[in-house]
């Protein structure tokens, strides 16, 4: 779909576009938050105008709102990839494990963007028409695999999925989010390159420790 600007009769794609004011906003609002972040800025660096950015989404926190909703959506599209119904169930939610654990390293702006919406209490994202859909899809990943490996008799049958997902995303967010404190109180980059197959497999370790039956 193309659209006419305002500024010269030139057209552009609409998707194109869209997809661009939420990749320059998701920068803006993770390096400034939601109250330092400017639409200016944003507009200004997407070659748009802020009437168009106005357009497109309505006000500044809809465009807030709308940048989550993209970030959960990518994280939830990865998790769907996880063939949970032909692999082993060990080896599915390590994949899960593993993958929750890739994705937050190299999304350092997602996680970011997750403490600064705690900071104001959700109240953003409680205006989400999608939120269902934020939860759901990892939700029944996790099911799956758990139900599966109940079944099989490797799994424990008194484990709450969502209770996996957060231990799951706490190591995950914390150790990006918390990269800097550490490493001034401890002395230790929890990022550093000779250290992430250690912490990878750790919190692998840790959760199917938890998980097998005794």
């Amino acid at each position: 779909m193309a659209e006419q600007r305002g500024d010269g009769g030139r057209t552009r794609d609409a998707g194109r576009t869209r997809a661009e004011i939420l990749r320059v906003a998701t920068a803006e609002f993770a390096d400034k938050g939601y109250t330092g972040a400017r639409v200016d800025e944003i507009a200004a660096r997407t070659s748009t105008t802020k009437r168009m950015l106005y357009y497109y989404f309505g006000s500044k926190e809809r465009l807030f709102v709308a940048v989550l909703e993209r970030a959960y959506a990518e994280i939830r599209a990865r998790e769907q990839e996880v063939d949970v119904d032909h692999l082993d169930p060990v080896e599915a939610l390590r994949r899960v494990v593993e993958l929750t654990f890739d994705h937050h390293e190299s999304h350092p702006e997602f996680v970011r963007l997750v403490a600064i919406e705690n900071i104001h209490r959700a109240e953003h994202l409680a205006r989400s028409t999608e939120l269902a859909g934020l939860a759901d899809p990892a939700l029944d990943v996790l099911t799956r695999i758990l139900d599966r490996g109940r079944a099989a008799g490797t799994f424990r049958a008194d484990v709450d999925p969502l209770d996996v997902h957060l231990v799951i995303s706490a190591f995950c967010v914390f150790r990006t989010a918390n990269r800097h404190t550490v490493r001034a109180v401890f002395d230790r980059d929890m990022l550093a390159p000779h250290r992430r197959a250690h912490y990878r497999t750790l919190l692998t370790d840790l959760v199917l420790d938890h998980l097998t039956t005794r």
